[in-house]
């Protein structure tokens, strides 16, 4: 079984629940050494996703994915909002306007066109304590999982959890961050942690898709 216009309709609405959630923890922990508007900008992030993903009645995934990515994009809050609208909109590069109801192929798809856009935008990479650190491992995991959607889009969401994990051990390379090296080491970096929120809420709402 694959997704359809509900299933992405229910997937997105279930990451915005999981990110609304921590917006508090997400903006303690960016405080240690970032801007500390991170669970705000989240916030407004996943209130945007909860009111598209209810309004969309008609359209393409792919049409729908990239629409939602571009309000993300227009949300004020350092790089957050372009970032994470790539990301979003990214989920449907790779996938054709008439799609509508999605196979493993291309829910594979999904997550290998969503790497190839924020690979465009970012040089980050495992390592650098970004949300990449929990992107990456969520496309490898994607790529190589066995069954139908709702398996791939939960080792996809294991993955991205341990990444987020691991950053606890990293130094920060990027942002405002950086500035403080050595010190950030045993904090996890923010981004990472809401972007594995967001693949936990997808794999939530995707768990009836077999």
């Amino acid at each position: 079984m694959g997704l359809d216009q509900t299933d992405i309709k229910r997937m997105i609405s279930c990451a915005a629940d999981r990110m609304a959630e921590k917006t508090g923890y997400l903006g303690d922990i960016d405080s240690h050494f970032g801007d500390g508007d991170h669970g705000l900008t989240i916030g407004r992030i996943a209130a945007l996703m909860k009111e598209r993903a209810a309004a969309w009645d008609e359209g393409d995934i792919a049409g729908f994915l990239d629409d939602l990515g571009t309000g993300i994009m227009e949300i004020r809050g350092g790089s957050a909002g372009p970032l994470y609208g790539t990301m979003v909109a990214g989920l449907g590069a790779d996938l054709g306007e008439n799609e509508t109801d999605l196979d493993t192929e291309a829910v594979r798809r999904m997550f290998s066109g969503c790497l190839s856009e924020m690979k465009d935008l970012t040089t980050a990479r495992v390592g650098d304590k970004t949300m990449m650190d929990a992107l990456i491992p969520a496309v490898e995991a994607a790529r190589t999982a066995q069954g139908g959607a709702g398996q791939i889009f939960e080792a996809a969401a294991e993955a991205a959890e341990a990444g987020a994990e691991s950053t606890k051990n990293f130094v920060s390379k990027f942002g405002r961050a950086r500035n403080y090296g050595d010190r950030t080491i045993g904090t996890p970096d923010a981004g990472a942690v809401s972007t594995a929120l967001f693949f936990r809420g997808l794999s939530d709402g995707a768990r009836s898709a077999k």
